[in-house]
Parts: structure tokens; sequence; C-alpha cells
């Protein structure tokens, strides 16, 4: 809808929740903000923050309609309020959540699509924010790629505050009602104004609480529960509230004077407003700096950057409302901002399950060329949802004829079937009984390496010091890669294998790393590694121990003060000297070593499509050539497996072997692909390694 003429400002008496072009033009700056950020252009590490002026915004437009309600009518009606977001909202949001369910069926990976069921259902009942926060205690899905839902965080901690601020602004006023009626003192017969104050200083009050929660909740480790946690965000809500309350006074104090057969003094009242001004160009300023320069990890932020940040929108939008001849209000209501604005709903909504599957793997497109395509989905599909499915049963005038009970019953019908719809769509994927007998051939496993050795009534034994007829033990050593190799290798005669494996450590000690672009810190419990090695090899004396490394060695870590990684020979020394350490860690007891190569990933795409650093193939190379040096070192201990030929046979990374899928999230090894295609290979050789100390 293009911009209508330029309103003179409020007029007497009149509601400040009427229709305003400019408030279209704050919404598309803030969508625009928030795609950009997400598409990774550069210069815009701070565009996440749009979703902060969604947030004044939705406060201020919600706070106006209530009270000009109220004003009208002496009562707010909640039941029609929460229908008319329910229409305006939900089934837009239906839609999208159907398509991401059966989507992320066939386009996730598995892990990520057992995940799915819990982000659809808590995005549908408006609780993803909290689901981000608590979304897996286990490390898979700790370490998991970023939800295709997880933008719905916004949505949840909006509606949360459509539930909850009207039963508030309804209570107050009706206490005040009581208060200060018509049987009160002199001095208190206007409870409009004992309403708008009571109002502001509830929505100020609020605001600093909610500031100082995120301030207290902050972790420089983890920041979710301070950026999606509802009482730490409202802040940006609670200013858009106060906003609206202070300017819901304007019309009565600056205009009342003013009539409508006067219209030259009115325009003029409307355009002088110089403070104001001077407020909104540094709100502008402020606004721009922060999404060129904020970080969602910054401490600032969480110390009262975020509530600044708030009142610099509130400062655009105040001067926008009130002087709506200004050049803030004309900039913002120019055409293209204004139909952006319309959409934006819808922007927001399908922009991000649109880049995560709309992406290099599936397209084969990066850089700009893909960024166009998402671009061009982004605004074709918002465009046909706000035209056939938002605007008709927003305005819908058939609603209107149906008796009460219907569109509540209609509601309800369409939660549960999308509820279903999710179910359905995100069963997971059932597993293969706990065999390797399959055929080795149709995946490019010579038949030498296939066939699994006979049962033998008395297995071989390599140690003297072994009893007659025990087991040789194998123990598995490594990070998460390693564990879910341990954890899925099914029964083999002769062999006794445990799984050592740390999930979230390899061998590095650096604290200070880069995981997909952003720094984060080793876990905790990492540099207690060597104890937990040396105690499993003190306990369990093993024959073989089987070393699996393929994450933490291929990030950028801080050495010396420096980001540095494998294949600088800085860092190369270190981090032989880690394999070194481990190496006669393992072989303590005069085990056997036996290097597993790290095979090609593909963890995560950068948004424009390309590798993060530690999945690119080089860093993989110059890790394996350290593991093949170590090995050379020690030719009668060490014994190097090539596992990167098995499971990346063209020489690139591949998710599926000969039709079987070996990667569940580009990284860590599904059980099929363990039992059906490296268990036939391994095991075979671990069993020789422990009879003879040869594969």
């Amino acid at each position: 809808m293009p911009a209508g003429p330029i309103s003179a400002g409020p007029q007497p008496g009149e509601p400040m929740y009427q229709y305003r072009p400019a408030l279209d033009g704050v919404r598309a700056l803030a969508v625009a903000a928030v795609v950009l950020f997400h598409a990774g252009v550069p210069g815009l590490p701070g565009g996440f923050l749009g979703v902060d002026a969604f947030f004044v915004l939705s406060g201020f437009l919600i706070t106006s309609l209530l009270l000009a309600e109220h004003n009208r009518r002496g009562r707010i009606a909640l039941i029609a309020f929460w229908g008319r977001r329910v229409r305006r909202l939900l089934p837009a949001l239906l839609v999208m959540l159907i398509f991401v369910a059966l989507a992320g069926r066939y386009l996730l990976p598995t892990v990520e699509v057992r995940l799915l069921r819990g982000d659809a259902l808590a995005a549908l009942f408006y609780v993803a924010n909290w689901r981000m926060i608590y979304r897996g205690s286990d490390y898979f899905s700790q370490t998991s790629a970023p939800s295709a839902l997880q933008h719905t965080w916004s949505l949840g901690i909006e509606e949360q505050f459509y539930l909850l601020w009207p039963l508030v602004v309804v209570g107050l006023l009706a206490w005040l009602a009581v208060r200060y009626g018509r049987h009160a003192p002199r001095t208190h017969r206007d409870p409009g104004r004992w309403a708008r104050l009571a109002l502001l200083a509830v929505c100020l009050l609020g605001a600093a609480a909610s500031a100082l929660t995120a301030a207290v909740l902050y972790r420089p480790a983890d920041v979710n529960r301070a950026y999606f946690g509802t009482d730490s965000r409202a802040e940006a809500l609670l200013i858009g509230c106060a906003l609206a309350v202070t300017l819901e006074a304007l019309p009565r104090r600056e205009l009342k004077r003013l009539t409508n057969a006067d219209r030259a003094p009115l325009r003029q009242a409307a355009r002088r407003h110089p403070v104001l001004g001077t407020l909104a160009v540094a709100g502008v300023f402020g606004v721009g700096w922060a999404w060129t320069h904020a970080d969602g990890t910054s401490e600032w932020l969480y110390r009262g950057g975020l509530a600044g940040i708030a009142l610099a929108v509130a400062a655009v939008l105040a001067h926008a409302v009130v002087s709506p001849a200004s050049p803030t209000a004309r900039l913002l209501a120019l055409p293209p901002l204004v139909w952006l604005g319309r959409i934006s709903y819808g922007v927001y909504l399908w922009h991000w399950p649109l880049f995560q599957f709309v992406n290099a793997t599936h397209t084969g497109l990066t850089g700009p060329r893909l960024l166009a395509v998402r671009l061009l989905l982004t605004l074709v599909i918002p465009i046909a949802s706000f035209f056939g499915i938002e605007e008709p049963i927003r305005h819908g005038r058939w609603l209107r004829r149906l008796p009460r009970l219907v569109p509540v019953g209609a509601t309800a019908g369409a939660v549960a079937g999308v509820a279903a719809v999710v179910m359905l769509a995100t069963v997971p994927v059932s597993l293969p009984p706990a065999s390797f007998s399959a055929p080795r051939a149709a995946l490019g496993v010579p038949e030498s390496q296939s066939a699994s050795p006979a049962p033998q009534s008395t297995p071989p034994v390599r140690r003297a010091d072994r009893k007659p007829g025990a087991e040789p033990r194998v123990d598995i050593f490594g990070d998460s890669v390693a564990w879910t190799l341990g954890a899925y290798l099914p029964d083999h005669p002769g062999l006794a294998v445990n799984n050592i494996a740390i999930q979230g450590c390899g061998i590095t000690l650096q604290p200070d790393i880069l995981e997909l672009g952003t720094p984060h810190t080793l876990y905790s419990y990492c540099p207690g590694w060597p104890a937990k090695y040396q105690g499993a090899v003190n306990n369990d004396d093993p024959d073989v121990s089987v070393l699996l490394l393929n994450r933490w060695e291929m990030m950028d870590a801080k050495l010396n003060g420096v980001y540095t990684h494998v294949g600088q020979p800085d860092f190369d020394r270190y981090l032989t000297g880690q394999l070194d350490r481990a190496v006669g860690i393992m072989g303590s007891h005069g085990s056997h070593i036996v290097l597993l190569t790290a095979a090609y990933t593909h963890r995560a795409e950068r948004p424009d499509g390309g590798l993060y650093n530690e999945d690119q193939p080089a860093r993989i190379d110059a890790w394996n050539s350290l593991l093949r040096a170590e090995a050379a070192k020690h030719p009668d201990t060490v014994t190097l497996l090539d596992l990167n030929k098995v499971v990346c046979p063209d020489g690139r990374y591949t998710e599926s072997v000969g039709g079987l899928q070996v990667r569940s999230d580009g990284l860590h090894f599904t059980p099929e692909g363990v039992r059906q295609l490296i268990a036939p290979w391994l095991l075979p050789q671990l069993t020789a390694v422990a009879e003879t100390g040869a594969p």
C-alpha cells in the first residue's frame, strides 16, 4: 500500500494508533537489517538488533491500541483484541511450520530432524525462545546447526507479551477506576491522568528490571539465557509501551486549542519539535552504529546496550509520530519502505528457513548468486502469503458473520492439524539392526576387507600376560566423532571394545577458539583429557588403542595471543607435541596404537554458502599429514589406517556412500554408517593388530 498524504499530526482527541506510513518504514529497515545480517552481508554484524526495533514498535502500537479503545469505550474487549492478533499472525505461521516440517524431513541431517519436532511445537505454541535456551542437554543437541525455526524465538516473546500486557493494562485501569472514580476527592477527579502516570511507572520500572535481569544473566561463554529470555528482552517492548503512554497525552496537551478549521497553525505545530528532532537524529546515528558494530556476545549489549538501542528507536518513532511532516517521517514513508514494511512479517517468517534449505549443498550456488536466489524467494513467498493468506483472513468480512465459537473451533482445529503434521513429518528415522553383514562391494569396500572373521572358541591372544581365552581389548580415544564410532560399533567376535572418547574435546588445550566463525572457549572439562586417557589405560590395559580426532584440531585457536590453525608451522609444532603426549599415554602399558585419519567434513555453511575454516579440506589434509608423520616416527608401535578414504571414497566430502547415509550432520557418523560401512573395514584390521601387531 503506497504511502498516503502526510497528516498534520495528532488531532485533539485523536488516537495515536492511526495508520502512519512511517511506521511501516521502521518495519522495513528492521527486517532488512535482520535479513542482510543472516545473509552474511558485510558491514552489518549487528543487524540482528533489527528485532529490537520490532519489539519497540510492537510495544508502542499495542499499548496505543489498548488505550485508544479504553478512551473510546471505557473498556477493553480482551477476547476481541486477542482474536485480532490470532488472525493477523497465526495463519502464516501455520503454513510456514508445515513447510519446514515437510521440507526438513528430506533436507536436514538426521540429528536436526529429530530436534525439529520440539522446535516446531515450541514455535506453534509461541514458546520458541525458551526452547532455544533449553533445546538440548546432550552434546549433539548443543553443537547442532542452528534450527530452521530458530528465528521464531522473537515471535514467542511478542506473543507472550500480547497475552500478558493487556491483562496488566486492564487490571491497572480497573483498579484506578475504583480508586479514583467519581466519588474520589476533587483533586483526584482525572482518572485518565492517574492511569497514564501509573502505566508509565509500570513501563519504566519493568524496563529497568528487564535490563537488570539481562545484566545478571549475561555469561560470556553462553549468552543464550540473556539473549532469548522473555524477562531479559522485555525492556524494548516496555520502552515502546512507555512511549505510547507518553504520546497518548499529546493531543490533549499540545493541540487541544487548535481546531480543524485552522490548518496552518496545526501544521506548524506538527513541525515544531526541535528537541524530538535532535533526539531522533541521535537515535538514527545510535541505531546505525549498533547495527554496524555490535556483536551478539558483546558484554556492553547486556549491560545497558539493549536498553540504549531501544531508547534510540523510541526517539525516532516519537519524532515520526508527533511530527509526520518532518524529514524523519517523510523519509520513513518512502513508498519502497512502506511496501516492504507491509510484508515485513512474512519476510521475517520465511527468510530464515529459506536460507537454511536453499544453500550451497542443495543448489550448487555460492556468493552473490546464492544471495540473489535467497532474496528473491524471500520476497516472492511473503508477497504470496500476504495477499493469499494474511490479508484475506485478517480482513475477511465473512468471519464476522460466523457464530463466535466457529472461528475459535477452526483455530483450535488448525493448530491441532499442524501439530499432527509436525509429529508425523519429524518421526525419527528408524535404525537398522546392529549388524554389518551387508555386502560391501556396492559400497566400494574391497571384499578382502568386508568379511568378518569366523567366531573362534579360543580367541587369539597377542599379549603374553593375558589369561588363556581372554578377548583382546580395544580402547577408542578421541572426540565426539570418535564417540559415535565407538558407540555404534556392533559386537565383534574376539574383541572387547571400550569407548573412552570425550564429546566436545580434542587434544588441543588452547582455550580460545573460533567455532563456525564465532569465538568460543573449550569446555571446562577438556583440559582433563590426559588424566582420563591415562586412567582408562591403567584400568583397561588395552591391546589396541585407537585415536580418532576430527574437529577441534581443525579450528582456529589462539596460540601466543594470535589465532592460528593446523598447517601453520607454530601450530603444527604444538599439535605434534600434543600427539606425542597422547600416543605416549595410550601406549604406556604396551598397547599398539592405531591412528585413524580424519574424514572430510561439511558441518555447516557460511551465510554465503562457503565452508567455515574447520571444514576446509586443506585443514583435514594438513592434520592427516601430521598423523602420518607421527606413525612414521613409531613404525613398530603405531599404525595409520586411512578412514578418510573409506568415508570419502571420491576424495571429497559426501554424506552417503553407495546410497548408505554415513554422516548425520556433516561431521558425526550415523549408526548405519558405522555398522554397515566402517565396522566391516575396521574391526577385522583391529583384530589383526591385536593378534600380530599389524593390520
